[in-house]
């Protein structure tokens, strides 16, 4: 059955580049968070996506000043979390609400958190996936009465055993406390198709990192390669999908980078505009 909702996703960028980027040149974040956004910008990006590391106490201040200064806004972030224990859990959450009210002035309606796969990404037991689930759960209604969604996160760990850490989050979390944040290329690296996969996340995806590779490995730009998302743009159309798509460029060994990081973050952004139809106002 074909959604009656408007079409509206809304474009962003996440800083995941930008830190290997500064792991590179050995660069702190407080040295490299200036040049980041204002990159961004010149770019063409209008809104942010940043990790939780952006808003520790001694960088805090100074991040929210920039975004403020480059006009951008930061409509979600990713935080970290551990949730399959009870005391790291609630330690997580604990930190989680406290930079939801940090980040209020940077106009933030959603976090994304992974939770941290075990030592050696062992295997989480049923008893560890559901304390992981509960306290889910405990999060996403903690950050809804603070007019904040959350959002569940993948990358691969969570796929192995035909996705059973991921199933079982999706069957034993509440849709109306804890939405999603599909990576397809990790889906894809993970063994499951991704328009199947995003099919089974139905209703709950709210959020799209995108990143693509050729002959498996990950392309400089967001472009044409291994994931078709051509397909994956007709599915959100049919479904009218109002969530975010958000450009997650990475490098990795085998990466061959001949432009310039603005250049390739420019070129994603046009690419990632026509493939999905957007028009940004």
């Amino acid at each position: 059955m074909l959604s009656h909702r408007l079409y509206s996703p809304v474009l962003s960028v996440q800083a995941y580049i930008w830190i290997q980027h500064f792991e590179k040149w050995k660069k702190s974040l407080g040295e490299g968070v200036e040049e980041m956004l204002a990159t961004f910008l010149r770019a063409g990006y209008r809104n942010v996506d940043l990790n939780d590391s952006f808003f520790a106490a001694p960088l805090r201040a100074k991040t929210l000043g920039l975004l403020k200064k480059n006009g951008l806004a930061m409509p979600t972030l990713y935080a970290n979390s551990v949730m399959y224990e009870a005391p790291m859990a609630e330690h997580s959450i604990k930190a989680i609400l406290e930079l939801a009210e940090t980040t209020k002035p940077a106009g933030v309606l959603g976090i994304v958190t992974n939770p941290s796969p075990k030592p050696k990404q062992g295997r989480k037991s049923d008893d560890e996936l559901a304390v992981q689930a509960r306290y889910l759960n405990q999060l996403g209604g903690e950050l809804k009465k603070r007019g904040v969604r959350l959002m569940v996160h993948h990358h691969t760990p969570e796929l192995v055993e035909n996705a059973r850490e991921w199933r079982h989050q999706l069957a034993n979390t509440d849709p109306q406390l804890v939405g999603c944040c599909v990576d397809l290329h990790w889906a894809y690296r993970g063994g499951q198709e991704p328009l199947a996969f995003l099919r089974e996340v139905g209703p709950r995806l709210e959020s799209l990192h995108l990143r693509n590779s050729r002959g498996g490995v990950w392309m400089e730009d967001f472009n044409d390669g291994d994931v078709n998302y051509h397909v994956v743009a007709d599915y959100l159309k049919e479904i009218g999908y109002q969530g975010y798509v958000v450009v997650e460029l990475a490098y990795e060994d085998g990466t061959k980078v001949t432009r310039s990081l603005e250049e390739d973050l420019r070129l994603s952004r046009l690419y990632t505009e026509k493939t999905f139809g957007l028009h940004q106002s």
